[in-house]
């Protein structure tokens, strides 16, 4: 049932907190396992155009009714941090929104849905000496998770469910790619698809008779290693994006006796009886968070309300807000508990350290003409009474054409000079200007229609040196968050740099293909050329935007390890923590395929352990 009115005790046999990638599936599992679920949301469920229409992904990302906008540091040193294009002096940091909706930043994000790497996979079941974490054993999990719907690389040749590809194809996430035949109804895509494609034959040597892109999430391109061109798989079905919260509302509507989804409550602290987590406290009402665009308009002293677990609480709240509660809860660092009055339950000094992200920059550039597919176009929902563009028209009445993709056009997956092992540089082709997040980066983007950006995005990344910290002891205020960069981490080496430098080089060496088409580069532009200058710019521009690894999982000597394999806090009975703070390293190139997965893994451990005494 979903609950607005609320008493002030009930109890569930799980209370999740979140509803994200990591806290949504697991909460239907459990419902679907025959147990009792509360979830708590501090958003609600927004049901709007911009969730829905996959185009419209970065309108999503700011509509103020689904986010919440943090601001983060990249750097201590206010005299660095201020060289970013994108840094808000009165907000002390650059953009980083977040999903604060039913579905988490599942209803917000580009819906990119990459395979992670084998290799990340068999780094926790080394780590855990749990063998059910290696790779082979995970990809029962996403086979699980996916329902897929093409258009398969080899058109000729689709994927079956009993071929190499390992593709699922029962899952409840339906993940799907551009069609090939929309490129051709621009022929400015097709240059850049082909452009693309020229440099991949040439760099791997690819020959005529091997069909290109290649699909990523393809079990034997990953366990290849495989590089070149690929297609970029997203979170689509029939034309329309979806993801942790589908999952949810269809477990809802299946069980509405044994799920309840409370939104517009903010978790304050975890109830424990002892060491054991037995309960949650947390308030009630719209806005609540600091970090929420409408906070102005919250209740300045709004009610607070106890839920009671009697199996498990499960905070999957994200990389800033787990933390976050788990401090407020007395888990975490002594000494800055102590610093805020926090009585402190168990000291865990790595509960909001470790925390890493990808990095990414966008070369930007102008072209001499616009698409002529945007003719007339908005990328936008229309006013009321209006019918809309005529993008928008087709989309309304097929759920088909350019609005029905996430605008990515291509990607370009490789190895730079610094990688160990897997490919570590994903180069993304979208026609749009995109130089990262700042307010209002949606609509500016959007109104530009001569613009072409090649993001690139480095992962695996050595940097781990990011945190996590309170400011106060006041649940509704933003926590102090800083990813420390390159040198300010332990990078010292400066292989992420290299990492980086070397996928603009590539992202250069595609768009020097296509000068028929693009009248200047604009960012960081010709002027900037050699790696010393490249270097500069990336330094002063990188972003990301897949923050995790805020409460690890280790080994039992590790003092930082917050974490068991089994997601458990160490020390603590009855509390997990299921969200991408528990990677000890960050993986793969796009995390929420990862979080999925974790998600799946975290349902099976738990609903084993607890299958006889519903």
């Amino acid at each position: 049932m979903e609950e607005n009115n609320k008493s002030d005790q009930q109890t569930y046999d799980f209370i999740i907190v979140g509803s994200g990638a990591g806290g949504g599936p697991l909460a239907a599992n459990l419902v679907e396992a025959g147990f009792h679920v509360l979830i708590l949301e501090a958003g609600t469920d927004h049901s709007c155009a911009y969730y829905d229409i996959p185009i419209m992904q970065g309108r999503a990302s700011e509509d103020e009714e689904m986010r919440w906008d943090f601001f983060v540091r990249h750097y201590s040193s206010d005299a660095v941090q201020e060289k970013d294009s994108k840094f808000i002096k009165n907000k002390g940091g650059v953009l980083y929104p977040r999903g604060a909706t039913l579905g988490g930043s599942t209803a917000t994000n580009a819906m990119v849905n990459v395979y992670p790497h084998n290799s990340d996979w068999d780094y926790l079941a080394k780590l855990t000496g749990d063998e059910d974490w290696n790779a082979e054993a995970m990809r029962k999990w996403y086979i699980r998770i996916e329902n897929w719907q093409g258009p398969d690389a080899d058109r000729q040749k689709p994927a079956v469910p009993t071929d190499g590809s390992r593709h699922g194809f029962d899952g409840w996430l339906k993940v799907s790619r551009a069609n090939p035949e929309l490129a051709g109804r621009e022929p400015r895509f097709l240059d850049i698809i082909n452009a693309m494609e020229e440099v991949s034959r040439e760099k791997y040597h690819t020959p005529d008779d091997i069909l290109l892109p290649n699909d990523p999430n393809d079990w034997r391109f990953i366990s290849e290693g495989g590089e070149g061109m690929s297609f970029v798989p997203v979170a689509v079905g029939d034309g329309t994006r979806n993801g942790a919260r589908e999952r949810i509302l269809s477990a809802l509507h299946k069980h509405p006796e044994r799920l309840t989804i409370r939104y517009g409550s903010l978790v304050k602290k975890i109830i424990f009886e002892g060491k054991r987590a037995c309960g949650v406290e947390y308030l009630s009402g719209q806005h609540l968070y600091h970090a929420d665009p409408k906070a102005s308009e919250a209740l300045q002293d709004p009610e607070s309300f106890k839920a009671f677990a009697r199996k498990e609480v499960i905070i999957a709240a994200g990389a800033f807000n787990t933390p976050q509660i788990l401090k407020l809860s007395g888990i975490g660092p002594r000494k800055e508990l102590e610093s805020h009055g926090i009585e402190v339950l168990l000291d865990i000094p790595g509960v909001g350290e470790n925390l890493q992200d990808r990095y990414e920059v966008g070369l930007v550039y102008q072209l001499k003409e616009d698409y002529s597919l945007f003719k007339d176009t908005t990328l936008d929902v229309p006013k009321d009474g209006e019918p809309g563009d005529p993008l928008f028209q087709e989309w309304n009445s097929t759920k088909g054409g350019p609005y029905s993709t996430n605008g990515s056009l291509a990607a370009f997956i490789t190895k730079s000079s610094i990688a160990e092992g897997d490919p570590d540089v994903f180069i993304l082709a979208l026609p749009i200007s995109f130089k990262g997040y700042y307010p209002g980066y949606s609509a500016e983007s959007a109104d530009l229609h001569d613009r072409l950006t090649f993001v690139v995005l480095k992962a695996h990344t050595k940097n781990k040196s990011g945190s996590v910290h309170l400011r106060s002891a006041d649940p509704r205020e933003r926590p102090q968050i800083n990813f420390r960069y390159f040198e300010e981490g332990n990078d010292t080496e400066g292989k992420d740099m290299q990492g980086v430098v070397e996928g603009v080089e590539i992202a250069r060496e595609i768009a020097d293909r296509l000068d028929r088409i693009i009248k200047k580069e604009l960012i960081p532009g010709n002027e900037i050329q050699g790696r010393v200058a490249l270097s500069e710019f990336v330094h002063k521009e990188a972003w990301g935007h897949h923050a995790s690894c805020t409460c690890k999982i280790g080994e039992d000597h590790d003092s930082m390890a917050v974490l068991d394999g089994d997601f458990c806090v160490r020390g603590i009975e009855g509390l997990r923590v299921v969200d991408a703070s528990v990677f000890p390293k960050i993986p793969g190139f796009f995390i929420v395929s990862a979080v999925y997965m974790i998600s799946e893994r975290a349902s099976d451990v738990i609903i084993r352990k607890y299958s006889s005494s519903k």
